[in-house]
């Protein structure tokens, strides 16, 4: 497993769970910054649980959460968007009978009253975004399910992160618009934002990526880049008896 110096993010022997369950049992990786790094691994594996561990919706019941060399164990959710972390969960997450702008609006509000240049974070967030500011007065329910995407990816660039999580970007996009969302993430990247995905589509998350993290019971059991992942055949035989293509990111 390679050494990452200067990383954004590091687990450090991380146990959590629900109940008596113990989903991530040990789980140790660090994300390099201003990397796309995307996990994978079988389901049941703990890609899912070790997102929400990061960002303090499921208490870590040992180990230790570092983002930008600040120790975040067991932040709240609202903690870690101050200390320069945000959350893309699956599915859709925006308020559909509110226009785009005002959805977008109400992102500013996570950053709190201490940010002064708001209005301009939101007018630079809509020119990066084209389709969000045509469609700025419209409702959100009116968007397809790749600018609803957008439009949740915008509401969290407002907070200036230096790390996005995201669980399945592509999920119930059409093929066009898998290659626009993961375009987007290319470019924020470039911009020097550190993002850890998740991907259903495995194969075409690692061609996009910088890194790669198998996940097998809780562990971390390969971390490469992502293009040693693609070409290593132990992924195949190890996950479902397969290529990379059958690797499930649930």
């Amino acid at each position: 497993m390679q050494s990452i110096d200067n990383p954004v993010l590091t687990l450090e022997n991380i146990v959590a769970g629900y109940g008596k369950m113990t989903i991530l049992n040990g789980t140790t990786f660090a994300v390099p910054r201003g990397s796309i790094t995307t996990i994978i691994g079988p389901n049941g594996a703990g890609k899912s649980t070790v997102f929400k561990t990061i960002f303090g919706m499921l208490p870590a019941r040992a180990g230790k959460v570092v983002l930008n060399g600040q120790d975040v164990t067991n932040f709240s959710p609202r903690q870690m968007l101050e200390a320069g972390a945000i959350y893309v969960p699956q599915g859709r997450n925006i308020f559909p009978e509110l226009t785009v702008r005002h959805n977008i609006e109400l992102g500013s509000v996570a950053a709190g009253a201490g940010i002064v240049d708001m209005p301009a974070r939101i007018e630079a967030a809509l020119d990066r975004f084209p389709v969000l500011r045509r469609k700025a007065n419209s409702q959100a329910s009116t968007l397809s399910g790749g600018e609803q995407k957008q439009l949740e990816i915008v509401r969290g660039l407002l907070l200036d992160p230096s790390l996005i999580l995201i669980d399945e970007p592509s999920i119930g996009l059409s093929p066009m618009m898998v290659k626009e969302t993961f375009s987007i993430l290319t470019e924020l990247r470039n911009k020097g934002v550190s993002i850890l995905m998740i991907e259903q589509n495995a194969r075409s998350a690692l061609q996009m990526s910088d890194y790669g993290l198998v996940l097998e019971l809780g562990q971390t059991r390969m971390f490469d880049t992502a293009p040693a992942i693609l070409a290593d055949p132990r992924v195949g035989q190890l996950f479902l008896g397969g290529g990379i293509a059958e690797v499930s990111a649930a």
